[in-house]
């Protein structure tokens, strides 16, 4: 027996690195180096070694399940599950009316499907009530990147341009342990004689890596963004003629800078003079340089002005819209760039066009046969429609998430969910969440199905197929079709990948993330394709993609980049004599996400077996705690307990816990869901807690 050996990519973060799957006689799948992708040029994480063991069937579900008279979930045919899901849609949209019916999706989501499930929500289901779990990920990001450039995408350039600038800023990132085969580059950048600063309030792997670590106070990386934009402009090192010819607003984002001098933001931040004027001047002093931010600055209820502030110091020193210099998010989750793309977040139509734009409604209307008038308006955001469960949204279909765990004020969040008069949840495992559904769908995994991903680059790929799912599982898109069937809408959902695709690409077509230029074909041939890459005239020749955004103009009416006029303010919740402690929150090497397939790999649980929290010595000591010992961290939310980790790589005034596990260490428990006014992301990264040893 030969065996086919299938390249495709990860299942798991926004690198979607390359590799080789061999199905081997036992009925076990091999992972292999795929040393001719670019962006992990063979190497992987552990995660990544080990994601086929979710695959086996012990670890996963096989069988849909409903849940019986007495409450127990028990294993049912498909066509009994389908008939009950589309039974407890159809009869709460009826009783309550369509906006009573909700969807909630997940940035691990294939195009494919983030796109169907967009169009089901709208079409079928009628419902505004939609959106995902990538609205957690990088939505402050994409506020910013909008507003400043007109066009928001991860990385604007490939992560092949980072060894080759003189300079980087990563802010609240920690990509040695959340994209591990990411390193490289900065490892590179370094060894070619350009400059790493990481921005972060622990002294993680990735700031151990860096020529200069400032350790800010949480939610405090606005000021600090701020005060550099001070010395910038008080030290002459202002690109005048970038800002002149490039730009529009300096004079408001100036004046608001110059209200943050050095020592009133060392007095906000801890960080002190000397550290940030020695940042802007390794910042400024080479030709070409970089900020990339992450969940750090961005999970804040000033997410989108602290990410627009550090675009204004790329703007003001003209380090955007040149080679090798620019503004960049790393995106998290798998597909957050294209699941947001496509239509899953609750203002958005396919193409990343807004749902409140006429001429884009009446475009994607005319793709999908409808009349413009019959598609609802914008809904709740993700936070907001989970908090409006079992009280206006009665019904929920959620596909691919786990907000029990990974939601902020998670145990309000569960209780939200409990109360519903109907759930269903489509999921590769019994998720925390799936436990409290109605019905359980089994759908099938990344190396069962064909479907396209778009990675932290706007790098389109296609993952493919390489191994048979077990009897009993079905694709989310077959799912979809089947429940449409049942509601009505005979058409429109196929359940072939590349027939969504290529529908897909007509939806798309002509709006900021155009995909119609590319196919399957495509795909298959080479290393994925960046967007926007619009379909060529009818002689012309292919689009080549954009791997690299506004080296001409900004995707702006007039080409100008926008500086964003913002000011530092203090986070939704700061510290007090009831809660004198900050937390922050994260992920660590072994775990992913909520944790729910990770959880089951018995590697990496050996790696990192449960939660902790992560404190300095000093602090440790005044609470009269040793390592190991129980700790009790409470916020206004509610209480988690979990082991001490004593380390002096973190601030004193500042506890950390990860946030993979459910039980009484769940960490987002305490989290706060206090929502950015223009992205509406929670502000995970910082709240008000109080530490005691759990006797």
């Amino acid at each position: 027996m030969q065996n086919t050996v299938t390249p495709t990519h990860c299942p798991y973060c926004a690198l979607q690195c390359g590799m080789n799957l061999t199905p081997a006689a036992d009925g076990t799948v091999e992972v292999g180096e795929r040393a001719d992708f670019p962006v992990n040029r063979g190497a992987l994480c552990g995660k990544g070694r080990t994601a086929p063991q979710v695959l086996a069937s012990g670890a996963r579900l096989t069988s849909p399940l409903v849940r019986s008279d007495g409450g127990e979930l028990v294993p049912a045919g498909w066509d009994e599950a389908l008939d009950r899901i589309a039974g407890g849609l159809a009869r709460t949209r009826a009783e309550r009316g369509a906006d009573a019916v909700g969807v909630f999706g997940g940035g691990g989501l294939t195009n494919e499907k983030a796109y169907a499930l967009g169009k089901f929500a709208r079409v079928v289901l009628g419902t505004s009530q939609i959106d995902y779990n990538g609205r957690f990920c990088m939505s402050s990001a994409a506020a910013a990147g909008t507003k400043a450039f007109g066009l928001d995408r991860g990385l604007p350039f490939p992560l092949e341009d980072i060894p080759r600038t003189g300079c980087v800023i990563l802010v609240g990132s920690n990509p040695a342990e959340t994209m591990p085969p990411s390193l490289r580059y900065f490892t590179e950048l370094r060894e070619n004689g350009g400059t790493l600063i990481v921005v972060d309030p622990r002294r993680t792997r990735t700031a151990e890596q860096a020529d200069l670590h400032l350790a800010p106070r949480p939610g405090t990386d606005l000021a600090l963004a701020l005060g550099m934009l001070h010395l910038v402009v008080a030290e002459g090192r202002v690109d005048e003629r970038y800002v002149e010819e490039r730009t529009a607003g300096w004079e408001e984002a100036r004046a608001a800078a110059m209200a943050h001098w050095p020592e009133y933001v060392e007095r906000i931040t801890g960080v002190s003079v000397p550290e940030l004027r020695e940042a802007v001047r390794l910042f400024c002093a080479p030709e070409a340089a970089m900020v990339l931010t992450a969940r750090g600055p961005e999970q804040q209820a000033k997410g989108t002005d602290t990410v627009g502030a550090w675009i204004n110091l790329c703007l003001a020193t003209g380090r955007a819209g040149r080679p090798l210099s620019g503004y960049g998010c790393l995106t998290g989750q798998g597909n957050g760039q294209g699941g947001r793309e496509h239509g899953q977040k609750a203002d958005q139509l396919p193409g990343y066009r807004r749902l409140t734009d006429p001429a884009a409604r009446l475009h994607v209307a005319g793709v999908w046969g409808v009349d413009p008038d019959s598609l609802p308006g914008p809904g709740r955001s993700a936070y907001e429609l989970l908090d409006a469960l079992g009280t206006d949204v009665r019904a929920l279909l959620l596909m691919g998430s786990n907000p029990v765990v990974s939601a902020p004020r998670a145990a309000h969040v569960e209780e939200r969910i409990r109360s519903l008069d109907f759930l269903a949840v489509c999921d590769v495992v019994l998720s925390e969440t799936a436990a409290l559904a109605d019905v359980v769908l089994p759908v099938t995994q990344w190396a069962e199905e064909t479907g396209t991903t778009t990675n932290l680059e706007g790098r389109v790929l296609l993952r493919r197929r390489a191994v048979t799912p077990p009897d009993g599982v079905r694709g989310d898109l077959e799912v979809l079709h089947g429940l449409a069937d049942r509601l009505g809408v005979e058409k429109g959902f196929p359940t072939e990948p590349e027939e969504v695709f290529e529908e897909l690409r007509r939806a798309s077509a002509g709006g900021p993330a155009d995909y119609s230029g590319i196919d399957y074909r495509r795909l298959g041939e080479g290393n994925g394709v960046f967007w926007p890459c619009p379909a060529p005239g009818s002689e012309g020749p292919p689009h080549p993609g954009t791997p690299r955004l506004f080296l001409d103009r900004f995707a702006t009416g007039d080409g100008r980049a926008r500086f964003a006029a913002v000011a530092h303010r203090p986070s939704a919740e700061e510290p007090d004599e009831a809660y004198p402690v900050l937390l922050t929150t994260g992920r660590v090497l072994a775990q992913y996400q909520s944790g729910a397939q990770t959880r089951r790999v018995a590697e990496l649980n050996a790696a990192a077996p449960g939660p902790f929290v992560e404190l300095h010595p000093r602090l440790a000591a005044r609470l009269g705690a040793a390592e190991g010992d129980p700790l009790a961290v409470v916020s206004r939310r509610g209480r988690a307990v979990a082991p001490a980790r004593i380390t002096t790589g973190i601030r004193p005034d500042t506890v950390f816990m990860p946030f993979h596990w459910p039980g009484e260490g769940r960490a987002n428990t305490l989290t706060n869901p206090a929502l950015d006014p223009t992205s509406r992301m929670p502000e995970f990264k910082v709240c008000a807690v109080r530490v005691e040893v759990a006797r």
